[in-house]
């Protein structure tokens, strides 16, 4: 009784139809409307997982889930089994609710490791291909009985239509020969009978049956005496058709019929799904999340942020309404009982209701419109007193209304007093404020004891304190904004709300003589005091507010640029690791090139001219190629630091085991001019070390050889081939480096290597000899000559 009317009060039935909107088909929205709440925390998980798992998969599959051809066969199910005859459209119905149903089996069979709750559920569905072919085969598109069902119905139809051809082609003659005495050149029926639409006046000129005259008298519709008898044998063959249309409707009914169970089971899962898929919807729609249940007794606590009341979104977006205001509801395990002050209209009504649905939507399987994590308990029964239950008929004042129901609450809590949610709209209301006071009070501490958690709502000021004398109690109020003097429907937790009805008042216009006379009865300096605490505590936790909003946007930069930086980081060791690769790869071809131009010289040894010369060659340019490309993959050990000392530094002597300090230096004969103690010497740059051992960097001293001892270098024969040639023209300078040095292990044999870059603005020019500086096998470039193509091509001399 009370649940019922705890669900009325909370405005579930609104709810539900808002989610059946959602549904696909006739069975999803009948059971939307009348959701039935599941009894056990088990029931609700399963049905949460439905609701994850559907949601999930319309997601993946965009449009692909549908309930197209689902329909709600249940009357002519139950018609079949009490041996009734199911009607064609019926059986169509029913063919395509079968194969509806097997396409989603398909897509839940298909991604069965995902949707472990879905397989479960269709798992032992069976939807009969063979009975939905028959029907099919009985039954056409339009949902009438085809020819080919029976011989004998075929053989019916073909006579009904001869005769329909011959009573036609009789009144056409008919009407050809009277047409001065038919009203129009029309055949047309009444009843079952072919009539003629012929004048009053001419009545006897067409000699027949009258079967009907019109409103105005001026036409009389007759069937001519010369098709009455075909008349009378088309109307046997239509009955005759009509038999044995009820003979096979009969025969596939009883089919129908031999497997009612199992079609109700399909029935049954089709509005399962629908339903779940309906949910899905709606936590979509809702921008929900999926809440998860927790144990309060193992310390966790209730999560809610930023929890917005299902209805007021709805009304939002169906109703342009203002923008809904979010809370947050955060519950410690230990918190029994939670007591919410502030100004009328503020939002203490709201807050509870939204809790409410909130509870109840996680247990029926919904999601709930709150930002992640959701968690919260699995409330067995959900009790509310909201509103006022006054009543001119029973004689109940305000006061009596909520006794009445708080009554009924207490009576239900003896059964689920371990998991229950109760929420109370001004607890202690109408009565007188001492003795409201107390009652609510003594209410509120048996629930504290017999009830999981209760959310009350008072103005009651002795209700604040409570919290400091009972750890089970919390404090929580709605926001009233001082400037605006209007609410702000914030839910804050752990400060109780400040009394703002003498600031109402003024603001709404009341004499001011009255506001004062009523500050000085209340006693005006305690409650200001009292105000003014709650006022500090309420700035210091906006300026805490706007210090975490500003933290929290410091994090999201910092946690944006780390994510930049990474992927930046990411990509670059890609491009090293793939021009690595290439370069390996190059040099592979390169030596196999190589490889295969040796087996060519030995060939032709072994088979004309000796030529050893070309062999070795050959040979010693491989080794050069092999030596060079593998060193380009050896990582270089790092230089040692070199020390050089400066003037004015600590050094010291190792042979003479003093420490001094450096006057001079000569570059030329490295010599260093040194003082320590009271004397001066001169000592050479290997003598001395740094004060932490290190040794001095020495410049290596060049010698130049005698001129009769030097050799001319050979110059290159510069022979142009396809070999020693690159055309680089509409490349970017970064993918050309790397062709340019594969170009360059190809032509070191040949000594120089000629690159065609092109003219046009010159920057791939400029890039082409940037590069060919840093190269350690160039040993000059040079512009080709103008009848070589001049500043358009490079001429690369290998070391």
């Amino acid at each position: 009784m009370i649940t019922t009317e705890t669900l009325d009060l909370l405005e579930w039935q609104r709810l539900c139809q808002n989610l059946s909107t959602f549904a696909a088909t006739k069975l999803g929205v009948v059971a939307a409307r009348q959701l039935r709440l599941p009894t056990t925390q088990a029931q609700s998980e399963q049905l949460l997982a439905q609701t994850k798992e559907i949601y999930n998969l319309e997601q993946e599959l965009d449009s692909g889930w549908t309930f197209k051809g689902i329909k709600d066969i249940g009357a002519s199910l139950e018609r079949s089994g009490i041996g009734g005859i199911v009607s064609a459209k019926e059986l169509l119905a029913l063919a395509t609710t079968l194969a509806g149903m097997r396409y989603l089996r398909r897509l839940i069979d298909d991604k069965s490791e995902q949707l472990v709750t879905l397989v479960e559920l269709v798992a032992d569905i069976r939807t009969y291909p063979e009975l939905e072919q028959e029907i099919h085969h009985c039954i056409d598109d339009r949902g009438e009985i085809t020819d080919r069902a029976n011989p004998k119905l075929a053989d019916i139809r073909s006579e009904i239509k001869s005769l329909r051809s011959r009573i036609y082609k009789t009144l056409q003659n008919i009407m050809q020969r009277n047409s001065t005495a038919v009203q129009e050149a029309v055949i047309t029926q009444r009843g079952d009978r072919f009539v003629l639409p012929v004048k009053p006046a001419q009545k006897e000129t067409i000699k027949g049956i009258v079967h009907d005259v019109s409103s105005t008298g001026s036409t009389y519709y007759i069937e001519p005496n010369a098709v009455v008898e075909l008349g009378n044998q088309l109307r046997q063959k239509e009955r005759q058709e009509k038999r044995e249309e009820e003979i096979i409707l009969k025969a596939l009914s009883n089919k129908v019929a031999e497997v009612r169970e199992d079609l109700e089971q399909v029935l049954a899962v089709a509005t399962m799904l629908d339903l779940a898929t309906a949910r899905a919807r709606y936590g979509l729609w809702l921008e929900a999340n999926p809440p998860k249940f927790i144990d309060t007794t193992q310390g966790e606590t209730t999560t809610l942020r930023r929890l917005r009341h299902p209805l007021l979104i709805w009304q939002q977006r169906h109703e342009e309404d203002a923008e809904v205001v979010p809370i947050d509801v955060i519950v410690k395990p230990e918190t029994k009982v939670v007591a919410i002050t502030g100004p009328n209209t503020g939002g203490k009504t709201v807050t509870l209701k939204t809790m409410g649905l909130a509870a109840l939507m996680a247990k029926a399987g919904m999601f709930v419109p709150a930002k992640e994590p959701v968690e919260l308990p699995w409330f067995e029964v959900v009790l509310a007193d909201i509103g006022d239950e006054q009543s001119l008929q029973q004689s109940l004042s305000t006061f009596s209304g909520h006794i009445r129901r708080i009554s009924r609450i207490i009576a239900a809590l003896k059964d689920n007093d371990a998991s229950s949610l109760i929420l109370l709209d001004e607890v202690g209301a109408g009565t007188d404020p001492a003795e409201g006071s107390a009652l609510a009070i003594a209410l509120l501490k048996y629930l504290a004891e017999h009830g999981l958690l209760t959310i009350a709502t008072t103005h009651y000021g002795e209700l604040k304190a409570l919290k400091y004398q009972d750890e089970r109690f919390e404090n929580a109020s709605v926001e009233f904004d001082d400037h605006t003097l209007q609410p702000t429907y914030r839910l804050l937790w752990g400060i109780p709300g400040r009394s703002n009805a003498l600031t109402i008042a003024e603001r709404l216009g009341l004499n001011t003589d009255i506001i004062q006379e009523a500050q000085s009865l209340v006693g005006a300096s305690a409650s200001e005091d009292v105000n003014q605490v709650i006022a500090a505590l309420e700035r210091q936790r906006k300026e805490q507010e706007q210090k975490a909003q500003e933290a929290g946007k410091l994090l999201e930069q910092t946690e944006r640029f780390y994510s930049e930086v990474s992927e930046k980081a990411s990509n670059l060791q890609e491009r090293e690791r793939a021009l690595k690769a290439y370069q390996e790869q190059a040099v592979t071809e390169a030596i196999a090139e190589a490889k295969k131009e040796v087996a060519k010289v030995i060939r032709r040894l072994q088979q004309g001219e000796q030529t050893m010369q070309k062999t070795q060659q050959a040979t010693e340019a491989l080794d050069r190629l092999t030596a060079k490309e593998l060193a380009k993959t050896q990582t270089p050990k790092p230089d040692k630091p070199s020390y050089r000392p400066q003037v004015g530094e600590k050094i010291r002597i190792p042979r003479l085991n003093q420490t001094g300090e450096v006057l001079g230096i000569d570059e030329d004969t490295e010599q260093l001019t040194v003082r320590f103690g009271i004397m001066k010497m001169n000592v050479g740059l290997t003598e001395i070390e740094s004060l932490n051992g290190q040794k001095a960097e020495v410049k290596p001293k060049t010698t130049k050889k005698p001129l009769a001892q030097t050799q001319p270098k050979k110059p290159a024969v510069m022979v142009r081939t396809s070999n020693n040639t690159l055309d680089i023209r509409g490349q970017r300078v970064a993918n050309a480096e790397i062709e340019i040095d594969n170009a360059i292990a190809r032509a070191i044999e040949s000594g120089v290597l000629w690159i065609i870059h092109g003219k046009g603005t010159g920057r791939l020019r400029d890039g082409v000899h940037e590069f060919l500086k840093r190269h350690p096998q160039v040993d000059k470039y040079e512009l080709a000559p103008q009848k070589e193509g001049g500043s358009g091509v490079t001429v690369v001399h290998l070391k």
